[in-house]
């Protein structure tokens, strides 16, 4: 395994407006990889993954399933889960190795993630990323849209994502921050505003929370994965 390769793992499914600029911007980068797995898309993405050069796999639909897929392939020593509608920042391999790197106090991080930029100009939607940076550096708790790296091996050592229908990332980072240390750097993706367009602020935001609550009650995730996509 190469020492500090970065594997870009990124679960798609009927993303063909999007993934063409995201893995280009991802493929510019020093000693990276980019994995592309595809969940059973109706439209063009595996075709344009693949006319772009990155190595495309098939799997099951479900993000977990999907992650998980692409990492057991990764040559990366480090993994980086990236969904296909963010945008990386300009030099995020060096940011990366650089964060894994350091050592602060006597814990150095072994996963991090990026601070959250919404590409939207609707009311309250910076109000959204202010909270969600806030929740990410005072409480170790970023989601997905994040782009989330890790070590591989710590990824392996914990059993990689929880093969769940939604929430994954959240009970992945829960478990994450009981082994170690998560960095939250304090430079932006930049992930589409589509969901928060489509519904609006408020009602996007209510519904994350309350499948949240809906967790914490022991709400199944069946249940809780069939309430979101009604909404």
């Amino acid at each position: 395994m190469e020492r500090n390769k970065i594997s870009i793992i990124m679960p798609v499914l009927n993303e063909a407006q999007n993934i063409t600029k995201s893995v280009l911007l991802a493929q510019n980068a020093t000693n990276v990889e980019v994995i592309v797995v595809d969940g059973g898309s109706q439209d063009e993405t595996v075709a344009i993954a693949k006319s772009l050069g990155v190595k495309v796999l098939s799997s099951p639909p479900g993000r977990a399933l999907q992650m998980n897929s692409g990492a057991a392939v990764a040559s990366g020593n480090i993994l980086l889960f990236l969904h296909a509608d963010t945008i990386l920042p300009e030099g995020f391999d060096s940011i990366i190795r650089q964060t894994l790197e350091a050592k602060k106090q006597i814990q150095n991080p072994i996963a991090g993630a990026f601070e959250l930029k919404i590409d939207a100009q609707i009311r309250g939607i910076r109000l959204v990323e202010k909270m969600v940076n806030w929740r990410s550096h005072i409480f170790s708790l970023p989601y997905g849209d994040q782009a989330i790296f890790i070590k591989a091996d710590v990824f392996r050592d914990i059993g990689g994502f929880p093969e769940l229908p939604i929430m994954e990332d959240f009970v992945f980072i829960r478990n994450l921050n009981k082994v170690g240390k998560i960095a939250i750097v304090p430079v932006p993706v930049i992930t589409s505003g589509r969901r928060w367009q489509k519904l609006g602020v408020w009602k996007t935001t209510s519904i994350n929370q309350i499948i949240i609550i809906g967790y914490f009650l022991g709400i199944s995730p069946q249940k809780l994965a069939r309430f979101y996509r009604r909404k």
